[in-house]
């Protein structure tokens, strides 16, 4: 029996994919009696009349079945006579594009579903780009509902040369095209007699024999998840195996500290053992103690390398936009730390493969960007080790996570021993931004303390880095508006009708009076604030992050 394959259906709204594996669990009878009588009994009642409706077995949610969609992950583990299988049942709609992101994370070979009637359309592009993005390398055009074209053989080859044109565009490999019905069951289970033109495999013979190789990466490595201190005669480090294997006795490096020692144990559960490989979660016992904590990588020969600063390809999955500068907790592997967005490369047109320069990126758009971390961490490209180039940006106010993405490239860090003079420049670009002050005078367009409050809170939400500074009437606040600026920071500056204005700030680059409309809105504000302390200055990687 070949190995375990996890596999993603997923292409564009109502293609058929849930559909298409609920067909799958039926003819392969791998349902149970009550199951099979409840799927009867609800396609009898249920939304599409009585034909049996397959989707049902995958769309789990009320909302679903009534809208007839996918909205939600559904996983399903089933096992034929060849292979065992987990497949993620992802949704269509583009307002569920970070559903689909999740369960391509897991999968090793990708189904993408073509409507016969349709062909490829932006939605299929986007995900067959986001499952490239993710590391798919093994796919499955399924060009489905041919029963609805009469199994026409001329439209399936003109939907196979569009299907080619991207598998060019994306620079895929291992890539298999296959003319379906999943209502009437032609090449999902067994060859179908309606189109006899066709000599390739049915879709389950394709997935039960499909050979998944991963021979890219090299070298043993294990991300450290947790150390195990029973007692104080026992260390142990544990983890899983992300690649190659380890025995006892082998000379082990613990990076970031570079620290050798010798496999003293291996512990698979609670049983010692003398071998261990890829994929066994284990518990290692070094004969000397070392610098090892969660996060740190436990290595021999990996080549993985040590940087504070990467290129990598993201999927922006958060409702707020991205602009340079933006600050998050960056997860590689078992690592979190703080990072940096410094700039937004270009951004990728879905439907094109197009590189188009981005200042902002919006939700369910891929982009290039350049990060920086607050310290050098292991790390290395997607392609040569595939933990270590994953990465997920998580919002630091809101602990949401905005962004998925792998590294591309590497970049040599600094050496931070040579650190200059820390002036506002340096404080600016740690903080991803370009230090203001702007005015708030109550009374003027109707601001309010409470109209100021309300855009420092909406910054911060964005991620700046705000000091909202209300002055009493007698006071000398100049120099203290100085001093905030040279922080690094944006000054909201917030003036009492009654107090005095000191026009020596005229003269202090970023300094913005004036400045309101009639009508203002606090969203108004915060889009001009935003625009003035944009990122514009190179950034910097001396010092600590916030």
């Amino acid at each position: 029996m070949k190995g375990l394959l996890k596999f993603i259906t997923c292409g564009s709204v109502d293609d058929g994919k849930s559909t298409l594996i609920g067909h799958i669990l039926y003819d392969a009878k791998l349902l149970y009696t009550d199951q099979e009588k409840a799927l009867e009994l609800d396609s009898k009642v249920g939304s599409r009349g009585g034909a049996i409706d397959y989707s049902l077995l995958l769309d789990g949610l009320m909302a679903e079945r009534e809208q007839g969609i996918t909205i939600d992950v559904a996983y399903r583990y089933f096992t034929t006579d060849n292979r065992s299988f987990i497949v993620a049942d992802t949704p269509g709609h583009e307002e569920y594009t970070r559903n689909m992101a999740v369960g391509a994370s897991f999968a090793d070979l990708a189904v993408i579903l073509v409507d016969a009637s349709q062909g490829v359309l932006v939605q299929t592009r986007r995900h067959a780009r986001i499952c490239a993005l993710m590391g798919i390398r093994y796919f499955v055009f399924a060009v489905n509902k041919m029963d609805l074209i009469e199994y026409d053989e001329k439209r399936f080859r003109d939907i196979e040369n569009q299907i080619a044109a991207l598998i060019e565009e994306l620079k895929l490999a291992n890539v298999t095209i296959i003319p379906v019905s999943a209502t009437e069951g032609d090449n999902v289970t067994t060859k179908s007699d309606n189109m006899p033109w066709y000599k390739g495999e049915a879709l389950l013979s394709h997935l039960e024999t499909v050979d998944i190789k991963e021979d890219t990466e090299k070298g043993f490595y294990m991300p450290v998840q947790r150390v195990c201190r029973p007692n104080h005669e026992f260390r142990g480090f544990q983890g899983q195996i992300e690649n190659g294997a380890i025995r006892a006795g082998d000379l082990v490096t613990s990076l970031p500290s570079k620290e050798e020692a010798h496999v003293k144990s291996i512990l698979v559960g609670d049983k010692e053992v003398q071998e261990a490989v890829q994929g066994q979660p284990v518990t290692i016992q070094l004969d000397r103690e070392v610098d090892v904590s969660r996060g740190c990588v436990l290595t021999i020969d990996s080549g993985a390398v040590l940087t504070d600063s990467v290129e990598a390809d993201i999927l922006w999955m958060d409702d707020n936009a991205l602009t340079d500068g933006k600050n998050f907790f960056v997860k590689i592997g078992t690592k979190m730390i703080p990072g940096l967005v410094t700039k937004i490369n270009y951004s990728v047109d879905v439907n094109t493969g197009e590189k188009k320069s981005a200042y902002t990126l919006k939700k369910n758009e891929i982009a290039s960007c350049t990060l920086e971390f607050s310290e050098k961490i292991v790390v290395d490209e997607f392609d040569r080790h595939r933990t270590l180039g994953e990465l997920i940006l998580i919002d630091r106010v809101t602990n949401m996570t905005s962004a998925c993405g792998v590294v591309r490239k590497t970049f040599v860090s600094q050496d931070r021993s040579q650190i200059g003079k820390v002036d506002e420049q340096v404080r600016a670009g740690l903080k991803g931004q370009t230090p203001v002050v702007v005015e708030f005078p109550i009374g003027k367009e109707g601001i309010t303390l409470d109209f100021a409050e309300q855009v420092e809170k909406g910054l911060t939400v964005l991620g700046k880095h705000t000091y909202l500074y209300h002055p009493a009437a007698s006071e000398n606040y100049a120099e203290t508006v100085r001093h905030l600026k040279a922080a690094g920071l944006i000054v909201l500056l917030v003036l009492d009708e009654n107090t005095a204005k000191d026009e020596t700030l005229k003269t202090l680059d970023g300094f913005y009076a004036n400045w309101q409309i009639d009508g203002i809105t606090v969203k108004d504000a915060i889009d001009f604030v935003k625009k003035k302390s944009a990122f514009t200055v190179q950034s910097v990687h001396d010092g600590n992050y916030i």
